[in-house]
């Protein structure tokens, strides 16, 4: 049976989404020190490579020193709470952005191993943005305000190709991926398959 997004079988659970924010920024923080000892860097979305397919799973796990790992940190678990606040489906909606992009920038990047969580983070942002416009509901409006007042600028500057090692396409692809699965679920609601208690 096929299951919505925004479906009534999704029991909102903050505790539970709380818990499992906590395991996925260990889980990077665990990946991370054990990049030091090993070459898991390696692992990395390589974009049309065969080998580099593993890298749409890996690639938000895997960072390449501690300020890369620390300026992602932060704002993912800020942006995560944001969601799983707000929304019963937010392990779904996390999967799907990560997967999204993953494969757009698979299949769009630059040649090169691309690695961390801010393609996310810039899914995250973009999905909560677009949330707030396309739902109109007062909850996401004000989420969609106070996510563009914090990470607006960043936004705008982590999508152009004006910084060296940084995967600019990476960002504008998450954010792109963020955006239509914000109107996917836009368009859920106003179908009538969601139940309403959503952002």
């Amino acid at each position: 049976m096929a299951r919505s997004l925004t479906g009534s079988e999704h029991v909102h659970s903050l505790a539970r989404d709380v818990r499992w924010i906590a395991v996925f920024v260990a889980v990077i923080w665990l990946v991370y020190l054990a990049d030091r000892f090993l070459p898991l860097e390696s692992f990395g979305l390589i974009p049309r490579s065969f080998k580099g397919l593993v890298g749409i799973v890996t690639l938000p796990f895997l960072h390449a020193d501690w300020t890369h790992i620390m300026s992602n940190s932060v704002p993912l678990v800020v942006l995560l709470l944001l969601l799983a606040g707000s929304r019963a489906n937010s392990i779904d909606i996390v999967v799907l952005i990560s997967l999204l992009a993953g494969i757009g920038l698979w299949i769009f990047g630059r040649t090169a191993i691309h690695i961390g969580a801010s393609v996310l983070v810039f899914g995250l942002v973009g999905f909560l943005v677009c949330a707030g416009f396309f739902e109109k509901r007062l909850l996401s409006a004000l989420i969609a305000i106070g996510v563009a007042v914090v990470y607006g600028s960043t936004l705008m500057y982590g999508v152009l190709p004006t910084q060296s090692g940084v995967s600019w396409e990476g960002h504008l692809i998450g954010a792109i991926s963020g955006g239509l699965i914000a109107y996917y679920i836009a368009g859920d609601l106003q179908r009538g398959t969601g139940d309403g208690t959503r952002v």
